[in-house]
């Protein structure tokens, strides 16, 4: 049998950066300018029936690799220690490329119950991508987040502003440089 990845990859092969299965989930790192014409595919062809995208969200990478992550504490006020790494057979192979962000599109076929990742590595010069609105309209307000959040453009979209910060907000509070301590424009009554 083909595996999802094999689909994509025969079909697309410029497209494709590279690939990997973990845990039984099947990833493709595309370059951008494959993006729409192999959602379009997973989407139409009968076989993967991608037709529900499940999420799409973005990693920052800038600071991966540069020292532990910092410490947390769990909801009852406990501090959380690090579980010792685990051995693993089938280790994850770390960020998709030397780009700064990645978007990662999660498709779901409800007529074959399988799974598929997009990964798109976007630089840090140019954050943008095209726009997957016009084949899974629920993407518009996911690329909205992603906007808001991380300041990845989206290339076509119909209407991208901000979905959960107010418009006079400064920067995008996800990405790893944002300074946690900003001052924002504050903003009074509309009346």
């Amino acid at each position: 049998m083909t595996t999802l990845i094999e689909r994509v990859a025969s079909r697309f092969p410029d497209a494709v950066a590279s690939s990997h299965a973990w845990r039984g989930d099947e990833t493709v790192v595309l370059r951008r300018e494959g993006l729409i014409e192999a959602a379009r595919f997973v989407k139409e062809d009968p076989d993967l029936a991608m037709n529900f995208l499940m999420d799409l969200s973005a990693v920052d990478y800038s600071a991966f690799g540069k020292g532990p992550a910092p410490a947390f504490f769990s909801s009852s006020g406990v501090a959380v220690r690090p579980t010792p790494n685990i051995p693993d057979e089938d280790p994850w192979p770390g960020p998709p490329s030397s780009e700064r962000f990645a978007v990662v599109y999660h498709f779901f076929s409800t007529t074959h119950k399988h799974r598929l990742r997009f990964v798109v590595p976007v630089g840090e010069d140019e954050p943008e991508v095209d726009s997957l609105v016009t084949l899974w309209p629920g993407a518009n307000w996911l690329e909205r987040e992603v906007w808001d959040l991380f300041g990845i453009r989206f290339k076509g979209h119909p209407d991208l502003r901000r979905i959960l910060m107010y418009e006079e907000f400064e920067g995008h509070p996800l990405r790893k440089d944002y300074p946690v301590n900003k001052r924002q424009p504050l903003i009074g009554p509309v009346n």
